[in-house]
Parts: structure tokens; C-alpha cells; sequence
């Protein structure tokens, strides 16, 4: 396979997850943090929506960990959501059997907590043959240390390091369109 094929997202083999970006958890995160995570994620669901990328939502513990936080569970008010009690997203058939239907082989990962539920979500996703984009700016943990061994251990396991512009602009290929016009804003 080219390295242009394992590096660069094609929005019509790739889909967006979002992962236990949950009211209580975000409580124990650090706000700054937070608010950039929150404004990265609402970014690429806004992108996902306008270049018909599929996105789908994990909630890890519903009624411990309450519902994703209401400002992305209205940019993905049609994404359909995933409620597990297992770490990794791949503990749910259902979002295993959704991802699998979707006929998409590159999986944008999102959320929190890194070194948990995200790490091991990606590491089952590598293990059967997904292309996996971890986005740096768009993943968090409690501790910035926990933060950086899970990304060090993802890209290990054969993810690729991404930020949230790399994915808009690679879904996106060219300037100059409505959707580049649109998109652009969100990140400047």
C-alpha cells in the first residue's frame, strides 16, 4: 500500500467516532482542555455533516457518566449512539456492526478519556484492519502524561497522529468550492 493511501482520509472511506465525550466525565477534565476538545470535535462533526462523512457516538455508563455533552449531541443529533459498558467502543456489537455496515475502512477517532476507552478502541480497530487517525487535538485524558502514552502506544499500533485541520483540509482536497468556503471558517 502507498504511504499516500495510509496517511490521507477520502471522505467517502471514512467515518467519524466520537467517543464518551460525556457530561460527568467532563467534569473531572481540565477546562481549557476541554473547551478546545469540545470546539475540535463540534469542528469536525460540522465538517462531517457538509461532506457526508458518517459519524458515530459512544457513551460509556449512561446513567454514571450521564449523556455526551449537549453542545456535540446537537451537531450529532443524527448520528446514531452507542451506550457500552466496556472500555473499548469494540465491546458493542452494535457499534462494531455499524462501523462493519458502513462499508468505510479509515476511522477518525475522537474523545476521552485517551488513555482508556480511545487507546483501546483503536488498538481493537487496528487489530482488525481498520485505518486509524487519531486526532491529537481532539482527544484528551485527565493528565496530559496518560494523554501522551496513549498516543505514543496508538501510533504504535499503526494509528496515524492527525490534527483537526489535517482532517478537514484532507477530507476537503481542494480550495476554492462552497464546501471550502464553509469549512474554511470553522478553523481559522
Amino acid at each position: 500500500m502507498s504511504i499516500k493511501n495510509s496517511f490521507f482520509l477520502e471522505r467517502d472511506k471514512a467515518v467519524l467516532v466520537v467517543i464518551d465525550v460525556q457530561e460527568k466525565l467532563c467534569m473531572a477534565m481540565d477546562d481549557a482542555v476541554l473547551k478546545q476538545l469540545v470546539k475540535n470535535v463540534g469542528i469536525l462533526l460540522d465538517s462531517a455533516a457538509e461532506l457526508a462523512v458518517p459519524v458515530l457516538v459512544t457513551e460509556q455508563y449512561v446513567k454514571g457518566l450521564g449523556p455526551t455533552v449537549a453542545e456535540l449531541k446537537e451537531k450529532a443529533a443524527a448520528a446514531p449512539c452507542y451506550e457500552k459498558m466496556t472500555f473499548s467502543s469494540c465491546g458493542s456489537s452494535d457499534f462494531v456492526a455499524a462501523l462493519k455496515s458502513s462499508g468505510r475502512t479509515q476511522v477518525i477517532i475522537t474523545g476521552m478519556e485517551t488513555h482508556v476507552c480511545v487507546l483501546q478502541t483503536v488498538i481493537e480497530l487496528r487489530e482488525v484492519g481498520f485505518d486509524v487517525h487519531i486526532v491529537k487535538d481532539a482527544v484528551m485524558s485527565r493528565n496530559k502524561q496518560n494523554w501522551q502514552t496513549a498516543v505514543q502506544a496508538m501510533t504504535l499500533a499503526g494509528a496515524i497522529p492527525t490534527c483537526t485541520e489535517s482532517v478537514v483540509f484532507q477530507l476537503l482536497k481542494v480550495a476554492g468550492t462552497d464546501e471550502f468556503k464553509k469549512l474554511s471558517k470553522l478553523v481559522r
